[in-house]
């Protein structure tokens, strides 16, 4: 089957415009989604009185309850009005936002944050560098690490040459600087580094380009909503030179930036729906950059009235020089009305199917592959919960190997679209790993939230070669936004962070999947309480020797790839002194990884939502 829509064809729902004012779209008011804001006002008073507004319009999903996916006020009064605002107006509030004045609009962010307008939401007014930056350079001439993973094969694997330390040397790590994302309750774009330098995006939208050892700010940019994504960098046009960086924001925007200047090249929306978002790196290869979109759709679901569910997962190929679209394939065909629900409400299927991870790329066969979640509204989709093989070229489908069938999850149970019972919410949020066995032949190695890892044949169309079950599982269970392959075994953290036992750390041998070690949960090391666990969700990272992992704790630790023992650990679980003057402490860690190149390792602290605790610290740690 193949969905793909070629140049001038891409889908446009017709819901959102293109008009965008500010900077964010945020873990914190993503997930406000839900029922918030079931009412406007039917008059708007010459002043709002925002809280009010907000006791009557959001309140219900923000009331601090225990496992909530909305932030509590105590959380969302760290932001500033304007990241609110941008929030409520071009960011993943926008369809309830829509339905305020604007007057309200600003009401509900003062009354949230405590604040009035006018703070700086760049971070970026002291520990500005001051001598000019080195000019860009080839990548392959200084230490890099250019996306999601140092490669294409979104292995995470550092070799040592790049990674600029050993095994021996990990346990003289010391933090260098710290350097603070402000307006932010998560720490969730994963640095990339090159030529000298640090970039990083961050929850208000605002890009950064710092000096890799100092940290000082060479340039910001200002996009369009959050940045959550890890920055690609690269050549920018193969024929007449010059660098890039390339990213998307979660309003589905995707950038590139003159890597020297950060000017902006082109942008271009790749999904109109109003939840659409990008969340998978973006991948660069050769001229073209292959993006990844997803959305909250799922969440808005939820919503009382909401007309469940018309988004469509795609992945799309750019020109990277120009931002024009190559090929943009659909992982869903085109929504079809489902009749109605009790409430009379309409209902739309199939949907869903969101690309929530980066690509991987197969230069060798020509494909680019994909792991997808699952279906939004029925009917089930063969595509959901798969690793998707594309033609590099084209676009077109070349294979597909589902691992959960039948998983209808986001719409309403009972309900014409969905069925009697919602499925598991089993996605691959972990990127497929393209790696190659000791014996020569290469294997796809994927993982899930359903717990269960599988190696595969891409000589074989996905063929299971084994499978190795981790986790438990369930909607925030099993294996979440990452694993890393070395050449002889596979490395999985659990998150599994709502059963009585969240956390630990597999090794797996590569040829056969059976276990090497286990390394059980450490204690924690934040205080008790919501989100204080074990749990690993981020993904983690290899150099030779070490495996570097995140904890839901706030502690970053080193294990032995020998045998899972801790060589180094690091607290984040407090404040720190930055370089720009932004107050910033570390909380839990999910998502990203750290980065590692030339004697460095960088990593960003803190997550708001998804039972984790709030941050906003991105730390530099050197080799002594």
């Amino acid at each position: 089957m193949n969905f793909a829509r070629l140049k001038g064809s891409r889908y446009n729902s017709g819901l959102v415009g293109r008009a965008f004012q500010a900077s964010l779209s945020v873990g914190l008011l993503a997930f406000l989604v839900g029922r918030a804001f079931q009412a406007s006002p039917s008059a708007v008073p010459q002043s709002p009185d925002g809280a009010a507004i907000f006791a009557s319009n959001c309140a219900s999903c923000h009331d601090g309850a225990a496992g909530s996916r909305a932030p509590s006020p105590e959380i969302l009064k760290q932001r500033s009005p304007e990241a609110i605002l941008a929030a409520l107006t071009a960011g993943g509030m926008r369809p309830q936002g829509g339905r305020l004045s604007g007057a309200q609009r600003r009401a509900v962010a003062e009354y949230l944050s405590g604040k009035a307008f006018g703070s700086d939401i760049t971070g970026a007014r002291i520990g500005k560098c001051t001598a000019p930056a080195a000019p860009l350079s080839n990548p392959a001439s200084s230490p890099s690490w250019l996306g999601w993973s140092p490669n294409i094969t979104n292995t995470r694997f550092q070799p040592a040459s790049q990674a600029g330390m050993t095994a021996e040397q990990v346990g003289t790590l010391s933090l260098k600087w710290a350097f603070g994302f402000p307006d932010a309750t998560s720490a969730w774009s994963q640095p990339t580094v090159a030529s000298g330098r640090v970039f990083v995006g961050s929850q208000n939208g605002t890009v950064y380009s710092l000096d890799a050892k100092s940290g000082c700010i060479y340039w910001t940019f200002t996009a369009k909503s959050g940045v959550r994504t890890a920055l690609s960098f690269g050549a920018r046009d193969q024929r007449d030179g010059g660098y890039a960086v390339y990213f998307g924001d979660t309003g589905a925007n995707v950038y590139a930036l003159d890597a020297a200047t950060g000017r902006e090249l082109w942008s271009r929306r790749l999904d109109e729906h109003p939840y659409a978002r990008i969340t998978g790196s973006p991948t660069l290869y050769q001229d073209r950059l292959f993006v990844p979109v997803s959305s909250m759709e799922e969440t808005a679901a939820s919503q009382q009235g909401y007309e469940c569910c018309r988004f469509r997962g795609s992945l799309s190929a750019l020109d990277a020089k120009t931002g024009a679209i190559a090929w943009q394939t659909y992982m869903v065909p085109p929504a079809q009305a489902a009749g109605k629900n009790a409430a009379g409400v309409a209902l739309w299927g199939p949907s869903g199917v969101g690309i929530w991870s980066a690509p991987t790329i197969d230069a060798k066969r020509g494909v680019v592959y994909a792991g997808t979640g699952n279906t939004y509204s029925a009917p089930a989709q063969p595509t959901a919960d798969a690793i998707v093989a594309f033609d590099l070229k084209s676009g077109a489908i070349k294979w597909i190997k589902q691992f959960t069938s039948g998983d209808v999850f986001g719409c309403r149970a009972g309900s014409a679209n969905c069925g009697e019972k919602a499925g598991p919410d089993f996605d691959l949020g972990t990127p497929p790993m393209l790696a190659t066995l000791p014996d020569g032949r290469d294997v796809i190695v994927a993982a899930q939230k359903s717990g269960n890892a599988f190696a595969i044949d891409p000589d074989k169309e996905g063929a299971q070669l084994w499978q190795y079950h981790a986790g438990e599982g369930s909607i925030w269970g099993g294996i979440q936004w990452g694993a890393a392959v070395d050449g002889d075994r596979a490395y999985f953290p659990v998150s599994d962070i709502r059963t009585p036992k969240p956390g630990g750390l597999h090794g797996v041998n590569l040829t056969t999947g059976e276990r090497a070690w286990y390394f059980p949960p450490p204690p924690v090391k934040c205080a008790a309480g919501t989100g204080c666990s074990a749990a690993l969700i981020s993904a983690p990272t290899l150099i030779p020797g070490v495996l570097f992992s995140g904890s839901n704790d706030g502690a970053l630790r080193a294990h032995s790839t020998k045998d899972g023992s801790v060589l180094w650990e690091f607290d984040t679980n407090r404040e720190f002194e930055t370089l720009n003057g932004v107050r910033a402490g570390g909380g839990a860690i999910q998502g990203p990884g750290p980065t590692i190149a030339g004697g460095m390792l960088y990593l960003n602290s803190g997550y708001g939502d998804h039972l984790g605790r709030p941050g906003n610290v991105l730390l530099a740690f050197e080799v002594q």
